[in-house]
């Protein structure tokens, strides 16, 4: 039997024996969350009143993650399921779906108005899941995870939408702080190549040109033919820094500088970004806040803009 026929009949097996409940009042809801966005978003907005399991941790691709037999009695088991969708988690995603037609799963991603997605032409007809990447689109995420929560809990819906306020109201000053601070960029140098193409929304939010050596899933290749094409560009128009991801390998990256290179034009890496997972757990930038205040903040400084190292608040401490 095939891993993946053998991990639905898990799966199935599990829906028809664990009937879908809402906690108790007096129980701790369980929450398993597929990407650590998602499950540090639902953290904060449930406080204390949920446990939330993350799936995938730091440096893990969920483009290509596929369920373990622990997470699949984890996911059975929960009171609630978050999933980014979008065809994020493409691996998961006929489990995950599966999975809805007897328990309480949600794709908080696709929360999203349909009109402010990104379409990209080799990604078939879906959208560009990277919407974090915006803080202003991870808000109606968030709104989605609180109702998910109160719908779950409806006894704590108060505490649930306080949360979920101070959480938009964290998002609303990490926007304001990205608008300044990248605006400091000179705009011959708002050029961010990196491996794989997860910053367009971030590009499109923040006036940045956008060039990834992957396409929007880490599961396509990159060819020779698109390594040439960016060595041509980083050398015609002196593009001195790309940038490295966490969950991607830099092999492509380190491609382009020696092609650069091989022509007399020095490219740096101007740092390592956090594009499809957050950073270490327990650290600032294993937060969603985190994350992007440092994403924000090492762009900015390696291509031009005088800013602290502390990033909006000072709390930054990978790479600074």
């Amino acid at each position: 039997m095939k891993r993946r026929d053998l991990l639905l009949g898990l799966a199935g097996a599990a829906a028809t024996t664990t009937l879908p409940r809402i906690a108790a009042a007096q129980d701790t809801l369980t929450v398993v969350a597929t990407t650590g966005m998602i499950a540090d978003t639902a953290r904060r907005i449930a406080g204390p009143l949920a446990q939330v399991r993350g799936l995938m941790g730091p440096g893990v691709d969920p483009h290509s993650y596929r369920q373990t037999r622990s997470d699949i009695v984890a996911l059975t088991r929960a009171d609630l399921v978050l999933f980014h969708g979008l065809y994020l988690e493409a691996q998961m995603e006929e489990f995950l779906l599966r999975l809805g037609t007897s328990r309480h799963v949600v794709p908080v991603g696709e929360a999203v108005p349909a009109d402010l997605l990104l379409r990209h032409a080799d990604y078939e007809t879906k959208a560009d899941p990277h919407v974090w990447m915006a803080p202003e689109l991870w808000r109606p995420v968030a709104l989605r995870i609180r109702d998910a929560l109160t719908e779950a809990r409806p006894d704590h819906a108060q505490t649930f939408a306080a949360n979920a306020d101070a959480f938009v109201a964290e998002l609303d000053a990490l926007a304001a702080y990205a608008g300044e601070t990248l605006a400091k960029v000179p705009e011959a140098a708002r050029v961010l190549v990196t491996a794989h193409d997860a910053f367009g929304y971030f590009g499109r939010a923040y006036g940045f040109e956008v060039m990834g050596i992957q396409g929007i899933s880490t599961e396509s290749e990159a060819g020779l033919e698109r390594i040439r094409t960016l060595v041509d560009t980083l050398v015609d128009r002196q593009i001195g820094a790309v940038f490295v991801e966490s969950s991607v390998s830099d092999r492509n990256i380190r491609a382009l500088i020696e092609g650069a290179a091989a022509r007399g034009h020095e490219v740096r890496i101007g740092g390592e970004l956090f594009s499809d997972a957050m950073g270490q757990d327990g650290t600032y930038e294993g937060t969603y806040i985190g994350m992007l205040d440092h994403n924000i903040t090492v762009i900015a400084r390696a291509l031009g803009a005088d800013v602290s190292a502390g990033g909006m608040a000072g709390k930054l401490t990978v790479g600074s």
